[in-house]
């Protein structure tokens, strides 16, 4: 379906024509003709099919009708991280480029001249305020700020809100609202606690769900089984093959995103970090090198993994296998965007095994596997490393005898006095007999 198709104004198809959309998506060509007819919604799709535009498009041709915002605001918009609304936004100045709409974009993440910023602007009013939770209350709490005139309420990626703890936030901003208002609920998933959120805000919604959450069809799926130790020259000999692409590496800590990132800069891969210890700033200037070709390479956390839109990423690589199924269907998103193609490789390790399998089971996939030889000679009865809390590998003591530990460090002899061998000694209060040990 094309979005000529749709009863949108001329200058909302003129921008979407200058921006090479022509073609709908599923959840669009599901969404927008409720949105314009007025309904309450709840859309359930994936990252990555288009669900921004679901609501932006017809909310814009809704607004396009109403006086200009001067002292209050006509549309919220709430995301989950500074990230998403930044894009969010993106998408707004675009889609709205030849018509007379306002917008405004505020998170958390700047100084107080950015906070003074986003206060003057919510103040002065806009069309389209687009928000995260925690910040828009914290604007609200300091007064003047209009949101009495609010016509057009939506939550997207509202199951990762919930996620993040913003339930009282979304809740609270709510009750500030006109009951009359359109609301807009946008989810990958809908659990319990969506279902309960949506029947405290919406008025008999029309539901749309395109599909089970799972990677796209263009996405091709591979995993490569290898050794732990094995991994970073498995992840080197891929990233070498793939080079002047952009590809990003997923790892399961911001640890292991700081050693990874380290040891590809000396193989002489340009690759950057992403993680919750870098600030706002240096996030974006990351990403603004990623997009430029400066860097090649960006290994992050799941941070990454929802809210970023970048086109042309042609390779996302799971350096560890993710532990929520969800968390790999948002991770490969970041590839095969906008019908692009694109590839995702997942590195399967003898520890990752049951969370790999757990992936192909919820998401009812078969991905294509290759065995990884050791790059050296290894007895059958290897196993896998340990990691402690901080990441760290320990050796694995399992399958051993039960002195092995003190064995090893007295070279094999048992050095106890003759007269304490074979006794045992207790520390601290004995137990009773038929007892339980103490807590």
């Amino acid at each position: 379906m094309l979005f000529e198709d749709f009863d949108l104004s001329d200058d909302l198809l003129d921008a979407l024509y200058a921006m090479h959309f022509e073609e709908c998506t599923p959840i669009q060509e599901q969404a927008i003709p409720v949105v314009l007819d007025r309904r309450d919604l709840i859309a359930i799709a994936q990252t990555g099919t288009g669900k921004t535009a679901a609501y932006l498009l017809p909310v814009i041709d809704l607004l396009a009708e109403l006086p200009e915002a001067d002292g209050f605001v006509n549309c919220i918009v709430m995301a989950p991280t500074r990230e998403l609304a930044q894009q969010i936004e993106r998408q707004m100045d675009g889609f709205s480029y030849y018509l007379p709409l306002s917008s405004i974009a505020v998170y958390g993440g700047t100084d107080g001249a950015g906070f003074a910023r986003q206060q003057k602007g919510m103040k002065a009013g806009a069309d389209v305020v687009i928000a995260t939770p925690g910040r828009l209350q914290a604007l609200l709490q300091i007064g003047g700020i209009d949101l009495s005139k609010v016509r057009y309420f939506v939550l997207d990626e509202a199951d990762r809100m919930l996620d993040m703890g913003f339930y009282d936030d979304i809740m609270a901003i709510a009750k500030l609202l006109p009951k009359e208002r359109q609301t807009l609920l946008f989810s990958a998933t809908m659990p319990p606690k969506i279902r309960k959120l949506a029947q405290s805000l919406l008025n008999d919604p029309v539901e749309v769900k395109i599909a089970p959450s799972r990677p796209v069809e263009k996405i091709k799926q591979s995993a490569i089984f290898c050794y732990e130790d094995d991994k970073q020259r498995t992840l080197t000999d891929i990233l070498k093959k793939r080079r002047g692409e952009r590809v990003i590496v997923f790892a399961a800590s911001k640890h292991g995103v700081r050693d990874l990132t380290r040891d590809l800069r000396r193989s002489g891969i340009k690759a950057a970090e992403i993680h919750s210890d870098l600030d706002q700033q240096q996030r974006e200037e990351t990403i603004r090198g990623f997009r430029s070709g400066r860097i090649e390479v960006i290994v992050a956390t799941d941070l990454l993994a929802r809210g970023i839109d970048i086109d042309e990423v042609m390779l996302v690589v799971n350096y560890d296998v993710p532990r929520e199924p969800e968390d790999y269907v948002h991770r490969v998103g970041r590839t095969a965007r906008a019908n692009a193609d694109g590839e995702a490789v997942t590195l399967v390790s003898p520890r990752d095994r049951r969370a790999f399998a757990r992936v192909e089971s919820t998401l009812k996939i078969k991905i294509a596997a290759e065995n990884r030889p050791a790059s050296s000679p290894r007895p059958a009865s290897d196993r896998p490393a340990r990691s402690d809390k901080k990441g760290n590998n320990r050796p694995d003591n399992r399958n051993k005898g039960n002195n092995q530990q003190s064995d090893d460090k007295n070279n094999g002899e048992d050095r106890r006095p003759a007269g304490n061998k074979g006794k045992r000694r207790y520390y601290g209060k004995p137990r009773k007999p038929g007892g339980s040990t103490p807590q």
